[in-house]
């Protein structure tokens, strides 16, 4: 394995890698599942996703045809990373593929034993709960959001 390939599994009869090497990312699926498949980030600019990427700890997730799979980990790699924009792409689906990804991640040295993860999901719960995520469990807490609904407006004007 390079040293960036974190793990490797075969699932029925194929060999699959997790990698974290950035160089090796298919930007332009990313930007096209992101962009045109995902409801969470639906019509993202390009520009947006390669910012994202440059700032976060990136996993590919590939096949023996390229890739299938990817997710991102917003971290300060002391006690905290927020998992986001985790996807497999619909002709890899239902092998297991992202469970491995998640928990490939879970386990990746620089992340392993953080004190909390977050993320958000609207349809995988039933995934990430096989992975060790449950509700909050703190009713004392309150979670809060702030959205701009007009962010990737402005960040696409301003790169015109």
């Amino acid at each position: 394995m390079n040293d960036s390939v974190i793990a490797r599994r075969e699932f029925g009869g194929r060999v699959y890698e997790i990698d974290t090497d950035k160089d090796r990312l298919d930007r332009r699926l990313i930007h096209d599942f992101l962009s045109r498949c995902s409801h969470w980030a639906r019509g993202i600019p390009r520009d947006v996703v390669e910012r994202s990427i440059a700032h976060s700890l990136c996993f590919g997730l590939y096949g023996e045809a390229g890739q299938v799979g990817f997710a991102r980990a917003i971290t300060d790699q002391a006690t905290f990373a927020y998992l986001s924009d985790v996807f497999v792409v619909a002709a890899a689906r239902n092998a297991g593929l992202g469970r491995f990804l998640v928990e490939a991640i879970l386990a990746h040295e620089p992340l392993a034993g953080l004190r909390r993860w977050h993320l958000v999901t609207r349809d995988a719960a039933s995934l990430y709960r096989r992975c060790g995520f449950a509700e909050m469990r703190h009713p004392q807490l309150i979670y809060l959001d702030r959205v701009d609904p007009d962010a990737d407006a402005r960040a696409t004007a301003a790169s015109a």
